[in-house]
């Protein structure tokens, strides 16, 4: 440790986040030679190349794998630590915030959310799919500041805190018949609808509480994204069952109706997740407040 530079460890902990060694060199505030040449005497420490180029990528060794994994959690406890000292001023501070969005929470949030950030041109905003087996471990690497996403079972690593309560609400074509005074129940389970989801096979969140209820619905198509599903509502006699925070959003834009779903069905709660490392970071803190100012904002309801 005493041949050791613990300001090293910040750069290699940054090379290893980034992936590149220009970018690298931007969220340091330095040059790339002096990046590379801070990687160099890491690479005579350890004996080990740590990382290698493939394309425009700074992939880690077997070793920096190891090395981060066990060394991140020391520097994220001292970087909180100092950072507890510090204020964060997001008007005059560069800072990326890395946020886990599925495809329908970016529809909803990054709107607003950059809308809201204007005032502050120093902030970017990276938004990122990650699956959910992955994001405790992106948390605690760093490489993910917050996750947005339904409840989901985590370890004590993981704080979070409700973010939003959403319901799920029934999308139809404004030329749908006999709806003019909304729909019912028997006539949402005669519908043929459009099932939203990353899967293959399986029911939807709906279908497991109509099932509950003893009845079910008619599938006629499978996709992938809500947007796609609403355009074939649009043109079609099929009905989409999905959260009216997005609904809402799509009712302004297609030629579509919402309406109340004909039973009742649990709310969809929305969450925030963070590395609990991070509890007291001033700029960690700030962008919270963001999320939550948007989360509060939502689409009038008629």
């Amino acid at each position: 440790m005493n041949r050791l530079d613990l300001n090293l460890l910040h750069v290699f902990d940054t090379i290893f986040r980034e992936g590149s060694l220009t970018r690298a060199a931007r969220a340091l505030h330095l040059t790339q030679p002096a990046v590379s040449h801070s990687l160099s005497r890491l690479r005579d420490h350890f004996n080990d190349p740590l990382f290698t180029r493939q394309g425009n990528q700074m992939v880690p060794t077997p070793l920096a794998r190891r090395f981060a994994e066990t060394m991140r959690p020391g520097l994220t406890q001292i970087q909180s630590a100092v950072n507890q000292f510090h204020a964060f001023d997001p008007a005059r501070q560069h800072k990326t915030f890395s946020l886990g969005l599925r495809d329908i929470l970016e529809s909803t949030f990054l709107p607003q959310l950059m809308q809201n950030l204007t005032s502050y041109p120093e902030i970017e905003v990276v938004s990122q799919r990650i699956a959910r087996r992955e994001m405790e471990t992106q948390l605690a690497s760093g490489k993910l500041d917050f996750a947005v996403d339904v409840l989901l079972p985590v370890s004590n690593q993981t704080s979070h805190e409700l973010l939003r309560k959403d319901r799920l609400v029934v999308i139809a074509g404004k030329h749908y018949p006999g709806i003019e005074d909304g729909l019912s129940l028997d006539q949402y389970l005669a519908a043929r609808h459009v099932l939203v989801s990353s899967r293959t096979e399986g029911p939807g969140i709906e279908d497991f509480e109509l099932s509950r209820q003893g009845v079910h619905r008619r599938i006629a198509l499978r996709c992938q994204h809500y947007y796609a599903a609403c355009r074939v509502a649009e043109n079609t006699d099929l009905l989409v069952t999905m959260p009216e925070t997005y609904a809402r959003m799509i009712e302004q834009q297609a030629n579509v109706r919402v309406l109340p779903l004909p039973t009742d069905m649990p709310a969809l709660n929305v969450h925030l997740y963070w590395h609990a490392a991070y509890e007291k970071e001033p700029a960690l803190l700030w962008f919270r407040e963001q999320l939550h100012q948007v989360a509060s904002n939502r689409p009038d309801q008629p």
